[in-house]
């Protein structure tokens, strides 16, 4: 008889090496926190230390008072061999998705709350760090989604993809349609469209499942639904979701936001693609990195009243 370990999903990749190929260090900070001037400035003296060259974002120099030249997140992609994000999982997001093109490894240092994505402490970062680049670490692949509507608005989102109801007290009404087969019609306040990466967001907080990160799936998790029966379901990531509003539903009513940070809008006889993005982030995690201990830790599992 097999035990249930036989039938375990592929491990993450684990990559060990003698010497560091990273060089150039990027460093992002959350804007307009200055709790977290003591942080970078210790990353900053223990790269440099390390004979590293380290590059600021505009967040990160600006936190230091600097103000001589101060890229971008692109611009410090294109240039940065590793870049660590100091803040909470808002500013780990906002990070990917400017970065997401350019395929450089990121490392979240958690100065937030939850810290899902950044799931390194301040008191053990030198140590991790020193870890990671010295080429002991697990690579860990997250996918994006693509929003679109018309032909000139698009944004990414690692977490989710929301259409809500905007300015009104009342339901909104639309259908969806997945690789062009028609799902269903309903009337609630919106829908979540959720990586697995965002299945311990706002898709856990409206009933969603939690999702492994590496699964190639896409959770739908209605909000606040009208009927019982309209419940969350999970398809395929390389799915193509379609959304459009339906009935007496006004278009002015509608926003879709991505992350929670960045908000399209629909105009009449617009509706809304969503599709996973081709390019996946990569995440780097020390080699004790565990996702269910992270999920305990974070949601409380296991604890007493």
């Amino acid at each position: 008889m097999l035990s249930c370990c036989a039938f375990s999903r592929k491990k993450p990749i684990v990559v060990k090496q003698k010497e560091s190929r990273f060089q150039n260090i990027g460093l992002i900070a959350k804007p307009g926190d200055d709790r977290i001037a003591p942080v970078l400035e210790r990353l900053r003296e223990f790269l440099t230390d390390m004979g590293l060259n380290v590059h600021l974002a505009r967040s990160a120099a600006l936190t230091l008072g600097e103000k001589k030249h101060l890229p971008s997140k692109a611009e410090l992609a294109r240039i940065c061999d590793l870049t660590l994000v100091v803040g909470g999982d808002g500013t780990f997001l906002n990070a990917a998705r400017e970065m997401a093109d350019e395929n450089t490894p990121l490392v979240g240092i958690n100065q937030g709350r939850l810290g899902f994505l950044v799931d390194i402490s301040p008191e053990h970062m030198l140590e991790a760090l020193a870890s990671i680049l010295h080429g002991q670490y697990i690579e860990d692949q997250r996918f994006l989604l693509e929003a679109r509507i018309g032909a000139d608005k698009r944004q990414l989102a690692l977490n989710d993809v929301v259409l809500h109801k905007w300015n009104t007290a009342r339901m909104i009404e639309f259908e969806t349609r997945i690789n062009g087969r028609y799902v269903d019609s309903q009337r609630s306040d919106g829908i979540i469209i959720s990586t697995p990466t965002g299945s311990t967001a706002y898709a856990l907080s409206g009933g969603g499942p939690l999702l492994e990160p590496s699964l190639n799936a896409i959770a739908l998790v209605p909000i606040c639904p009208h009927h019982l029966s309209n419940r969350p379901i999970v398809v395929h990531g390389d799915s193509e979701i379609c959304i459009e509003a339906s009935g007496n539903t006004d278009p002015n009513h509608l926003r879709v936001t991505c992350d929670g940070q960045s908000s399209l809008m629909l105009e009449e006889g617009e509706h809304l693609e969503v599709r996973k993005y081709p390019r996946p982030i990569r995440l780097f995690h020390p080699l004790e990195h565990d996702h269910f201990t992270l999920l305990r830790a974070k949601l409380g599992w296991g604890g007493r009243p």
